[in-house]
């Protein structure tokens, strides 16, 4: 079977939103490695590997939206999509203290193979995927781990990333604020901007709406919590989206 670097789900949906998980799966292709990346399966179960209960959420997500998904089918630790292609962590080498052997001595035709095979298909298909309603909104959805090794433990339930563009961000923040549960990360756990990554490619640099919800990856490991988050989600979102007359 020939290697697929994404899968879509529901690319007849017509809603402007296009829902995304960068960081959906922990696949290693053949191709890298004889599809090891020198971890122990362990390693390649957490969060250095992917985003652990993203793709469930989204997918979820484009059901209730009426929206298509887009999720990768490779590790971050083969390739990043979420960053730009001259970004130094497009391809790691050493992630929340473990080294990734396979990455240690990749050079630059190891880069250019996993570009060809894995990053660019992802990003053509995202681009078609914005290309198809006049003004699409890009939904990013993302996980974190509740914990860095030898950090503080994280106190969100869930973050909002954005970059000078909080058009949408900004609504959708002020509509969970009133969740009596929810302790909101603005820009939490991490900046909402890199040069170069999936929302500046797809959003930023074309002044279409975008959004990047990160989950705290404990919350949405069961099938029954990801949609539960998705239930919760998708009539903000549709709200936020309302309130920004755009």
């Amino acid at each position: 079977m020939t290697y697929q670097p994404f899968f879509t789900y529901g690319s007849e949906r017509q809603a402007r939103w296009v829902v995304t998980s960068d960081h959906a799966s922990n696949t290693v292709p053949d191709f890298v490695n004889g599809g090891d990346l020198g971890l122990p399966p362990s390693d390649m179960q957490r969060h250095i590997a992917y985003d652990i209960g993203a793709d469930g959420v989204a997918q979820a997500l484009g059901e209730m939206l009426a929206a298509p998904v887009i999720c990768s089918n490779f590790s971050r630790l083969v390739i990043d999509p979420n960053r730009g292609i001259d970004d130094p962590t497009l391809l790691m080498k050493l992630y929340d203290g473990t080294i990734i052997p396979a990455n240690r001595n990749a050079g630059a035709e190891e880069l250019k193979q996993r570009l060809e095979a894995c990053y660019l298909p992802y990003h053509t298909a995202l681009d078609a995927l914005m290309q198809r309603v006049e003004k699409p909104v890009l939904l990013s959805i993302h996980s974190f781990t509740p914990q860095l090794k030898g950090r503080p433990k994280r106190p969100w339930e869930i973050g909002i990333l954005y970059a000078h563009d909080d058009r949408l961000a900004r609504p959708l923040m002020n509509l969970l604020q009133d969740e009596p549960d929810l302790t909101i990360g603005d820009n939490e756990p991490y900046l909402g901007h890199l040069p170069g990554d999936a929302v500046d490619k797809h959003a930023l640099q074309h002044g279409h709406l975008n959004v990047l919800i990160e989950l705290r990856n404990d919350l949405i490991e069961t099938k029954p919590q990801q949609r539960a988050w998705a239930e919760r989600l998708a009539p903000l979102l549709e709200t936020a989206l309302a309130r920004t007359e755009l």
